[in-house]
């Protein structure tokens, strides 16, 4: 089971609100987000409500103040809990849409797709399995999306504004 507590305030000061499970609306237990606790699960934090706008990944920890999780303001509107997954990775990425253009398989990590492949702009992708963070940037910086099993035609669909990836992550934390 997951658990997260969100604060108010930096450093776990202010109201609080504890969280075991998905959430789509946050705003009436709080109305700004300056600190996160992770205590058990990996977490992807919401900007808006309904699961949408910025996306951030975390893992269990502390975050005395949103830059920690790279956040770039105090609103956290909506959480979900990234369910355990102990099986194998696989990604299917693609220079145009609709699974079309040069296409990459990654069963890896990579920091940096441009560095490893001379590809920074990705269109669509196919997650056949396990669930993948894309970072707009090379060495998992930037803008974070999570990609769960499934097709996804265009970027926007993946909820990104433009087709620039340049990092990916598996995500293979368990509880």
């Amino acid at each position: 089971m997951g658990k997260i507590i969100f604060y108010e305030d930096k450093n776990f000061q202010g109201r609080s609100y504890e969280c075991i499970s998905d959430a789509s609306d946050l705003h009436p237990y709080f109305s700004r987000c300056n600190s996160i606790q992770v205590e058990n699960g990996t977490w992807m934090i919401y900007e808006r409500q309904n699961y949408s706008g910025l996306q951030y990944y975390l893992r269990r920890g502390k975050y005395p103040e949103f830059q920690q999780w790279m956040g770039l303001n105090d609103s956290i509107r909506s959480c979900c809990l990234i369910s355990p997954y102990r099986g194998s990775h696989k990604a299917r990425v693609y220079e145009r849409e609709d699974f079309k253009g040069g296409m990459l398989e990654l069963v890896e990590d990579c920091a940096s797709l441009y560095e490893h492949f001379q590809y920074h702009k990705f269109q669509s992708c196919n997650i056949l399995e396990g669930s993948w963070i894309f970072y707009e940037q090379p060495n998992y910086r930037g803008k974070q999306y999570l990609l769960k099993p499934g097709e996804y035609r265009r970027y926007t669909n993946w909820g990104a504004m433009n087709a620039k990836v340049g990092s990916i992550r598996r995500i293979i934390d368990v509880y």
